[in-house]
Parts: C-alpha cells; sequence; structure tokens
C-alpha cells in the first residue's frame, strides 16, 4: 500500500526496535569477548555471523531512530563494557550452547515484534530480522549435532491411536495417582530445563567476576536459584524414567577478572529472568497436570522477587536504561 503522507511508528514499534537495540548492542560485547578465546574454527564461524547480523541490526536500527526523530538509545559498547585484555570465561562448548539458544530467542523475540508492526518497512525488517535468527539456529545445531554436543527431548513411544480424554483424573497431580506426562508438557520441562542451565553457567561465571559485592551476591542467589529449578525439572522427568539434559551443562573456566561491566551483567541477567518468566508461563498453559502448573505458578514467583531484587540494583547504580514511555499528562496538567 502507497501513502502520500508519513505514518508514525506505534508505540508498539517503538518497544520491539528499543529493546532490540538494547540486546544487539550487548551481544555485540559478548561476542567481541568471545571472539578473542575462541579456538574451535567452525565456533569463531558462527560467531563471526552472529556478530555481522547484530551489527548490521544496530546499523539499521539507528538509521529508523533518527529517521522517526528518536533519539537513539545509549545501549553498551565495546569500548565501555569489554575488558578485551581479560582471560577466557567460557569454554568454546558454551559459546556454542549460546548462540544456539540466541537464535532461539531470536525468533521467539522477532516473531512477537512481527505480530505487533503496522508499518510495512519494520514489518519487513523483523522478517529479514527472523529469517537470520532461524538461519543462525540452524547453523549452531548444525555444529552441534556434528560434534555430538546436542543433547535431544526424551523420546516417547509412537501412539498407536488416537485418545480423547474420558476422566477428570486427567488433571489430577497433587494427591493419588499420577497420570504420565504427555509429549507437551514433557517438552516444556526439558525446554526449562535447558534454559535454567544456560542460566545457571551464566551466572555462576558473573558471580566470580563482578565487582561490586552486592552484584556479586546476585549473581551468586541466581546461580543458586537457576541450579535449584534445573534439579526440579530434572526430578519430573526422573519420576517418570526419562533421562535429564545434564551433558548440557559446561561449567566457566576458574577466571576472576571481569571481562564485562557489571551493569552488562545485570543486564544480561535481566533478559535472562524475562525470559524465564514468559516461559514458565507459556509452560503453565499449556499443562494441564495440577502439581505442573503449582510447579511454575511457585517457580515463576521465585523469579518475579529475583528479578525485582535485580532492578533495584540496576535503579540504584543509574544502569537502568528507561524504554520510551506515554506523556504524563497529570504532570502537564499541573505545571
Amino acid at each position: 500500500m502507497l501513502t502520500n503522507h508519513h505514518i508514525d511508528l506505534t508505540a508498539a514499534e517503538v518497544a520491539s526496535l528499543w529493546t532490540h537495540y538494547m540486546s544487539d548492542t550487548s551481544a555485540i560485547c559478548m561476542f567481541d569477548f568471545f571472539l578473542i578465546h575462541v579456538e574451535d574454527k567452525e565456533i569463531r564461524s558462527l560467531l563471526e555471523f552472529a556478530m555481522e547480523l547484530s551489527q548490521a541490526h544496530v546499523k539499521k536500527l539507528q538509521s529508523i531512530f533518527t529517521e522517526e526523530q528518536h533519539p537513539i538509545p545509549e545501549g553498551f559498547s565495546i569500548s565501555v563494557d569489554v575488558n578485551r585484555e581479560s582471560p577466557r570465561l567460557f569454554t568454546d562448548d558454551f559459546h556454542l550452547f549460546f548462540i544456539q539458544n540466541l537464535g532461539k530467542m531470536g525468533m521467539e523475540f522477532y516473531a512477537t515484534a512481527l505480530s505487533n508492526c503496522a508499518r510495512l518497512d519494520i514489518c519487513e525488517y523483523f522478517t529479514e530480522c527472523l529469517n537470520e535468527s532461524s538461519k543462525l539456529f540452524n547453523k549452531a545445531t548444525e555444529i552441534m549435532l556434528s560434534k555430538g554436543s546436542f543433547i535431544r527431548a526424551p523420546f516417547i513411544p509412537a501412539s498407536k491411536k488416537v485418545e480423547y480424554v474420558e476422566k477428570q483424573s486427567y488433571l489430577a497431580g497433587w494427591f493419588g495417582h499420577k497420570r504420565p506426562l504427555n509429549a507437551v508438557e514433557m517438552s516444556q520441562i526439558y525446554f526449562n530445563m535447558i534454559q535454567n542451565q544456560l542460566g545457571r553457567t551464566f551466572l555462576m561465571g558473573f558471580s566470580q567476576v563482578a565487582k561490586l559485592k552486592e552484584v556479586r551476591e546476585y549473581m551468586k542467589k541466581g546461580r543458586d536459584i537457576s541450579d535449584k529449578h534445573v534439579e526440579i525439572f530434572g526430578s519430573l522427568l526422573s519420576e517418570e524414567f526419562l533421562p535429564s539434559a545434564s551433558a548440557w551443562d559446561t561449567m566457566p573456566t576458574d577466571s576472576t577478572v571481569p571481562p564485562f561491566s557489571d551493569k552488562l551483567m545485570m543486564f544480561h541477567t535481566s533478559v535472562l529472568n524475562s525470559v524465564g518468566i514468559a516461559h514458565y508461563g507459556r509452560s503453565l498453559g499449556v499443562s494441564p497436570r495440577r502439581d505442573l502448573g503449582s510447579n511454575y505458578v511457585r517457580l515463576t514467583a521465585e523469579i518475579l522477587q529475583f528479578a525485582e531484587d535485580g532492578m533495584n540494583i540496576m535503579i540504584e547504580n543509574k544502569w537502568l536504561e528507561q524504554p520510551p514511555q506515554a506523556t504524563n499528562r497529570d504532570k502537564l496538567a499541573n505545571g
């Protein structure tokens, strides 16, 4: 559709563009440091590809903000938020694990952004980003499969016929007999366990290198929460005699020299919190067994409190960049 007038960005479009600018500038900082230490040639090539994508996104986003007369967010920069002289903190296997999950999260975020867009040029931009995230995820998965480091979700036998739920006991889970996990519930448990393993390794590494004591203590608390959640999800699978994904687990090195600013590490932790809350909410909605719902509600509440504690640390240290917001009409009316 052609128009002879300029269409302003909607709040939803501004929100998506702002959020992805913050994410891409933070990712560039991570990639830059990973590329200094990565040894595996295939993983290096993948990191370079991811870096190129994020750099192109930032350039495009800056152009959009300028054209629309919106301030360009400060975000993050290598010169301020990365110590390139710091020793390696994470292994090559973790770099690969991180990139694969970044592609996974990118597909989710860009699909949501696209679904909230109205302007065709912004729709096209997020469509391109969605395709790029899919390509990044597929490349990472291919490398993991070739190296034997990809751990699949549990297998279940093929159904012999289509069945319908006949009794209310299908929802039971607190007392008495519990039916076996269905495939949808199982996939959500597995997914959440994998995400918590990623978070646990990140927070373990961050707790070793953070400069401020309050940030170190916060990261240690998050590490312990992630560890507990991994155990809970693993036990749900083991009760069904299904394997957990412990082989995904990869530890950071013993470095205590900070490669990233505390601000950057707190931002990444806040992203992990947001993703975790969203995934638990989705899992709650598709898990009819009552004990699973109870677990997701309880674990979500724990992350919400942890996330609030992190926000308070970021506010106190003036690290929390504020997204664009609506006009305060009361303030204008009161002079």
